[in-house]
């Protein structure tokens, strides 16, 4: 299993795993693997920096390799569905995970104790505006996220399954 780490709580989606093969630093994978260890002994509730946060974790099916890739992920709940930003800190990249999801965009979701199938769906910009603003309102790190890089940072639906 290859996870992803976050590098604050609000950012919620950063990823450093970029390399061609997948792989990430032992250290981020194992604060990753700590963390969804933590989340599945606890119902989906993590400490640390996590604490209180909506937590979410992503299995994603990689874009390149076909394996499963798991990642511990802030979610932004709004108007009645569940939302992820690709923001990775503000770094010029998407995140690895962002690459898997558009090319294999049914994944899997934990919440809390729950497991559910998804649809991840990349909002179009005109889907994205209010969205994006309540996410800034809620958690500002992401707008400095975003005023840090040209990109601007995906904001992904995590929808149900259709039929």
């Amino acid at each position: 299993m290859d996870t992803t780490r976050e590098l604050d709580p609000t950012e919620a989606t950063a990823d450093v795993d970029d390399s061609e093969t997948g792989s990430i630093p032992g250290d981020m994978a194992d604060f990753n693997a700590k963390v969804i260890a933590e989340s599945s002994e606890n119902g989906g509730k993590v400490g640390g920096m996590f604490e209180g946060a909506p937590m979410v974790i992503l299995h994603t099916t990689g874009a390149k390799s076909g394996k499963e890739h798991v990642s511990p992920l802030v979610y932004f709940p709004f108007e009645g569905q569940r939302y992820i930003m690709a923001s990775k800190g503000g770094a010029p990249t998407h995140p690895a995970w962002y690459h898997n999801l558009v090319a294999n965009p049914e994944v899997t979701i934990e919440i809390g104790d729950k497991t559910e199938t998804a649809i991840a769906r990349v909002l179009d910009p005109d889907e994205r505006a209010p969205v994006w603003s309540a996410v800034v309102a809620a958690m500002p790190n992401f707008g400095e996220y975003e005023r840090s890089t040209t990109r601007t940072i995906p904001v992904i639906a995590l929808d149900p399954p259709t039929g």
